[in-house]
């Protein structure tokens, strides 16, 4: 794990935080980002493999610059050669050592050991929307699966991400969600997703030939908040102009959350233009304790006014994500609920994203009806809330978050084989 919870979500006088795991053996081990709700236990949902599995391989990404400068060091590297690696992994988004002709060729290899560790390989790939959408499932060092979405749209190419392996808020109706909680990913986890998007996009391997990364959005496997250090450390880095970072613009980065109030409070300090996203799901306690159990800590009022205030702190609008369940949270009682809820604040803060419900296969939980959909829109937009339906990407794969490492852990298990690059 990269520490508890509690060390990356502290603020202020907030001590309810606890370890992310406490896996002792021979006792039930408890996580989380919620040590107990208000009335009744509530504790994150954790996999079977939940066990400290020890620490990602450290990576140059995960390195201050003078830990950098230090290990250069150790191998009698001048400074000079950081700044190298430095460009060779953000600008040319590589880290093949035969690609490192500026370094001599003796210690290319060792260079490469040293600073870029293995971190990631892919173990399946799905493509979607005639090659545009591109779903990859990713071991990690440990045996551990993730996955990300790589998204081409006419103006704008979109990463997907996942900060945990797994989740532990465990929200029914999410794919991710039925896996529990493995542990966190490191810095250089997270960002080894965006480097190799990048680098797939510039040399032209997506449908529609060579481009460029444009926006990244952490609504992947995990909940960000429950990472907030990791997370923090790559989104700095994704942001930072190149040779230091992939210079990607923070107004182009989405954070997501179920709701976890301090780690909002939190990124409302840090000072960058990041947009957050709230999965939100119901307008109202008694339905969203039952969709988000975090709600049963931090309940919609919370909720609600710390992302009013992070829109005050950032001026950023915060993006309402709300998952369509068809009979559940989709009538028009429930839209005109939302837009109260909302419309309380008094001005416009929020874009809300209706999102049609991919659907776990099996599952009681499914896509809402299209003119279900269509009314629910129209009560918000009366309501003077701009709204949009999202755009469903990868309804022909295993598109929901979770669902292919899922099918792919179930198939394989079962047939005692390792999955392959499909």
């Amino acid at each position: 794990m990269n520490g508890s919870v509690e060390e990356d979500m502290s603020v202020e006088d907030d001590r309810t935080m606890t370890d992310a795991v406490h896996g002792v053996e021979g006792e039930q081990a408890e996580s989380g980002v919620t040590p107990g709700g208000h009335s009744g236990a509530f504790r994150d949902v954790l996999a079977k493999d939940h066990a400290r599995r020890g620490k990602a391989p450290l990576h140059f990404a995960d390195m201050t610059p003078q830990m950098r400068e230090d290990a250069a060091s150790r191998m009698k590297l001048p400074r000079f050669r950081v700044k190298q690696l430095a460009n060779h992994y953000f600008n040319h988004l590589s880290t093949d050592p035969e690609s490192f002709t500026d370094l001599p060729a003796a210690l290319r290899q060792q260079v490469s050991d040293t600073f870029f560790p293995p971190l990631i390989h892919a173990l399946a790939v799905q493509k979607a929307d005639e090659g545009t959408t591109i779903k990859t499932l990713w071991e990690l060092f440990d045996g551990a699966q993730i996955e990300s979405v790589l998204m081409r749209y006419p103006r704008r190419t979109t990463l997907c991400i996942s900060s945990q392996v797994g989740c532990g808020m465990g929200c029914p109706f999410c794919a991710t969600g039925q896996l529990g909680l493995t542990r966190n990913m490191s810095t250089g986890e997270i960002l080894e997703q965006v480097r190799t998007a990048a680098a797939s996009m510039r040399s032209g391997e997506v449908a529609g030939g060579p481009g460029r990364l444009s926006n990244v959005v952490f609504m992947g496997m995990g909940e960000p908040m429950g990472n907030y250090k990791a997370v923090m450390q790559a989104v700095r880095q994704i942001c930072t102009l190149a040779p230091e970072g992939f210079g990607i613009s923070a107004r182009n980065i989405t954070i997501s959350t179920v709701g976890v109030v301090p780690g909002i409070k939190k990124l409302a300090n840090e000072g960058l233009p990041i947009r957050l996203a709230l999965s939100l799901h119901a307008p109202t306690d008694e339905l969203r304790d039952e969709l988000v159990p975090m709600n049963r800590r931090f309940n919609t009022t919370a909720v609600l006014d710390a992302a009013h205030d992070y829109y005050l702190a950032s001026r950023r609008r915060v993006s309402i994500e709300y998952a369509l369940m068809r009979g559940i949270n989709d009538q028009e009682i429930h839209a005109r609920q939302l837009a109260k809820r909302l419309n309380h604040y008094g001005d416009d803060w929020v874009h809300v994203n209706p999102i049609p419900l991919n659907p776990i296969e099996g599952s009681k939980w499914t896509a809402s009806k299209p003119e279900d959909e269509q009314r629910f829109l129209e009560i918000l937009h009366r309501a003077g809330i701009a709204a949009t339906l999202r755009d469903t990407r990868g309804s022909d794969i295993d598109g929901a978050c979770g669902q292919l490492a899922a099918k792919v852990q179930s198939r394989h298990a079962d047939a005692g084989q390792t999955p392959a690059l499909a």
